[in-house]
């Protein structure tokens, strides 16, 4: 049964690789993209979706959206993990195509209604798109198949700042509203996504496989796996945003426990994700409030990534 899913994304290096697999793999129905600022602007996110999908030879529908975060001021775009254009500064081919006219938030909350209890929101970058979408229509929180969150981390610590995930931070009053929603939500963090490499041999297989759109992921992985070489001391890449696409394809490779999740908005821990275990007392209920949800604590690393070169090669 194909999964209809709306991809909501920075693209990135990481972001790339996962709309390679949206585009490509049999039980995926990429429905549409919208962007959001993070990895790198939003004007740049944009372009990047649409040349993926035009290079894939299967444009879908773009929407732009936030640009900023919801309160705080935008911190400048990664580039020295992402490159200027979010590509490992690889030359790129023109762009044919345009965005909808629709904002990002608008733009879910008209496909949601369309198709109710039938589509699942996928979202790798800050999580402004979401949140406005719950601004324009709460009512999609019944609505939606479900949502998988490529952000934050419980256990594993911080990769932006000592304790926050650089999704959860880039906008952290959005993700409080979007990890609060009573909505069906699965949060997919640094505590799986770290346990994944994808290396060299990998990609030299999804280059071989995917034709113009493997040359451009390997081209910009080249400048991604040097700095995970001097970030981690790892050969190879972390595949952050995959993830949230092998939990919705193949969940059994995953460990997940239930519990309710909150976000720091301020001070030294601003980002970080909080998680109190379902049915575990508190000296306070204040952590045990908002509805309950799946956090991904485990994973197969190795099946995953190899997942995701078979899936691309």
């Amino acid at each position: 049964m194909a999964h209809s899913i709306i991809f909501d994304t920075d693209p990135g290096v990481d972001d790339a690789q996962a709309i390679a697999i949206a585009l490509r793999h049999p039980d995926i129905d990429l429905v549409g993209m919208t962007t959001t600022f993070g990895n790198v602007d939003v004007e740049t996110a944009t372009h990047n979706a649409l040349l993926l999908g035009e290079v894939a030879g299967k444009p879908v529908p773009v929407a732009q959206g936030a640009a900023a975060p919801m309160v705080k001021p935008r911190h400048p775009a990664p580039a020295h993990i992402h490159g200027d254009n979010g590509l490992g500064n690889i030359d790129l081919p023109d762009v044919q195509g345009k965005a909808d006219a629709r904002s990002a938030a608008q733009f879910i909350v008209d496909t949601v209604n369309a198709r109710p209890g039938e589509i699942t929101l996928v979202a790798v970058g800050p999580l402004g798109n979401l949140a406005a979408a719950l601004q324009i229509d709460p009512g999609i929180t019944a609505r939606v198949k479900g949502v998988v969150v490529m952000g934050g981390s419980i256990r594993e610590g911080g990769n932006v700042t000592p304790v926050a995930e650089a999704n959860i931070f880039n906008d952290a009053h959005a993700a409080s509203r979007v990890l609060s929603a009573d909505w069906p939500l699965t949060l997919v963090g640094l505590d799986v996504t770290h346990r994944c490499v994808l290396t060299p041999a990998h990609m030299a297989r999804i280059e071989a496989g995917q034709g113009e759109l493997g040359r451009l992921l390997a081209g910009s992985y080249a400048f991604y796996r040097e700095f995970y070489r001097q970030a981690l001391g790892i050969d190879g890449c972390c595949p952050h945003d995959s993830l949230a696409l092998a939990w919705l394809v193949r969940p059994e490779l995953f460990t997940t426990q239930r519990g309710h999740l909150s976000v720091v908005t301020d001070g030294l821990a601003e980002g970080q994700t909080l998680f109190a275990p379902a049915g575990r007392a508190f000296i306070q209920k204040r952590w045990s409030t908002s509805p309950e949800m799946d956090v991904c604590l485990g994973v197969d690393g190795d099946a995953v990534s190899d997942w995701i070169a078979d899936t691309l090669a």
